[in-house]
């Protein structure tokens, strides 16, 4: 058997992806010592070789656009090569924030607009940010509409703030979100599908010392504080990994998926993302909640591998 890991790219996120994609070729080299595992970088030879030498499953850690918005997973469907993951459709529409949020339940979506940059130079940026402001209010998320690692997310707490932040978000999309901001517990909770059924995993609590979670805070290491399992009163754990398992099931998600949320003292849980390549790196999020339910990153991406062959 021959499996190919592929990662890299070109977008902000390379470096991640790459260590993403390192990780898990040597857990499942560790785990599986009679598969050939290959990992591969994407260039414009990736498909000439798909072709030629097909793998008997793929395993994407492609982070940004082309990994995560359904366009590698398309190729990969058209060629007719297994993979792990959810499939295209699903995956484009979980890389879309706006889209994803107007799908699930309201009472769990902090209010947003979502603009282009062209809607801010046709009526005035200025103008377009005191309307957003009266009514969403302060504080604000500002954040690409697609994108992940958090890379141009900025939390603004007074609205001279805003403008700056804007240039910094749409610096990695032509669209931005911008969002209630709301206060609480962050979590990210795991979803895997194992025999046949998703099964959501202890919750990651996280606390970043800056206290914002944003690209440095993600993958510096000691820059954030992780409790694993979560900090939560039993009921609250619960509620929030049944959450999880609805993002999973009504956006169709499938094998491995990260939902991101805060959830207020009284329990009621904001959506921010959902994630359907989460990072595999030393200080991923994906990994500490595997380790916390006992379970081995190469050990489930056998299962995942299996699974995906024989679908």
């Amino acid at each position: 058997m021959h499996i190919l890991v592929l990662s890299g790219g070109l977008s902000p996120e390379r470096d991640v992806s790459l260590r993403s994609g390192r990780r898990v070729a040597e857990a499942l080299r560790a785990s599986m010592p009679e598969v050939e595992i290959t990992e591969s970088d994407i260039t414009a030879e990736t498909i000439p070789s798909l072709e030629s030498n097909p793998p008997d499953c793929v395993i994407s850690m492609v982070h940004g656009s082309v990994g995560e918005d359904g366009s590698l997973r398309s190729v990969l469907e058209a060629l007719g090569i297994p993979f792990v993951g959810s499939g295209s459709q699903a995956s484009r529409i979980a890389f879309d924030k706006g889209v994803t949020s107007s799908l699930l339940p309201k009472e769990n979506i902090p209010r947003f607009v979502a603009l282009p940059q062209s809607f801010f130079k046709e009526m005035g940026a200025n103008s377009v940010i005191r309307t957003i402001i009266g009514d969403l209010g302060m504080p604000l998320i500002v954040k690409p509409l697609t994108g992940g690692s958090a890379l141009g997310v900025t939390k603004c707490v007074v609205d001279t703030e805003v403008p700056t932040a804007l240039v910094t978000a749409f610096g990695y999309s032509d669209f931005v979100m911008i969002q209630q901001a709301k206060t609480g517990i962050e979590l990210a909770l795991t979803v895997i599908d194992r025999d046949g059924s998703p099964q959501a995993l202890p919750p990651v609590e996280i606390v970043p010392l800056s206290g914002v979670y944003n690209y440095d805070a993600r993958y510096t290491a000691g820059a954030t504080e992780f409790f694993v399992p979560a900090r939560l009163d039993p009921a609250i754990e619960s509620k929030v990994k049944k959450f999880a398992l609805m993002v999973h099931e009504n956006l169709n998600l499938r094998d491995i998926s990260r939902t991101d949320v805060i959830v207020e003292s009284d329990g009621n849980i904001w959506f921010l993302e959902v994630n359907v390549a989460p990072g595999m790196t030393e200080t991923s999020l994906v990994p500490q909640a595997l380790l916390a339910a006992d379970l081995e990153v190469g050990r489930i991406f056998a299962e995942l591998i299996q699974g995906a062959i024989r679908r």
